[in-house]
């Protein structure tokens, strides 16, 4: 059994880190999660990510993919009359199941993603959806080495100001 937990101490003391607590509380919530399609996320290597997808019976163009304000959307539209003739629909109500074990059905899948994960491509490969994803963090956040001059710049900072 999940219990609420209060995140109002944390903001009393860390500043700048609400969104943090709003995206835990998120994930907290009980609401129920769609588990259609099926499925995994895999770490390439320290800043490479694949998100693979069973999409089976969806055409690349009934399938969008779009990444906006640090959120992947995927979902998929089966296009009931866009690319199918009027003998093509008729077979098609025509078909009688025995057993219909394969998902016939629209989807969306949403994914939250981190500060400077960017979405580098995606493909269809056997039937499964690869989304490929890169972390780029920029240059003036990366760590720097800083050199050791021997005295402070500050001090010759100030020594310039005082001589001019």
């Amino acid at each position: 059994m999940r219990t609420a937990q209060d995140f109002s101490p944390l903001y009393r003391s860390f500043i700048g880190f609400d969104h943090l607590a709003n995206l835990i509380d998120k994930a907290a919530k009980t609401e129920k999660q769609p588990s259609y399609p099926p499925y995994n996320i895999e770490s390439l290597n320290d800043d490479q990510y694949r998100i693979t997808m069973a999409v089976a019976g969806f055409a690349e163009d009934e399938l969008n993919i779009e990444s906006k304000q640090n959120t992947l959307v995927v979902s998929g539209t089966k296009n009931a009359t866009a690319n199918k003739s009027k003998s093509a629909e008729k077979t098609q109500a025509e078909r009688r199941f025995l057993h219909q074990g394969i998902a016939d059905r629209n989807f969306e899948r949403k994914f939250q993603l981190g500060d400077h994960v960017k979405v580098v491509g995606a493909f269809i490969e056997h039937g499964l959806l690869h989304v490929d994803l890169e972390r780029e963090i920029p240059e003036a956040l990366k760590p720097r080495k800083i050199a050791i001059n021997g005295k402070s710049l500050l001090t010759a900072k100030a020594d310039e100001l005082a001589q001019a």
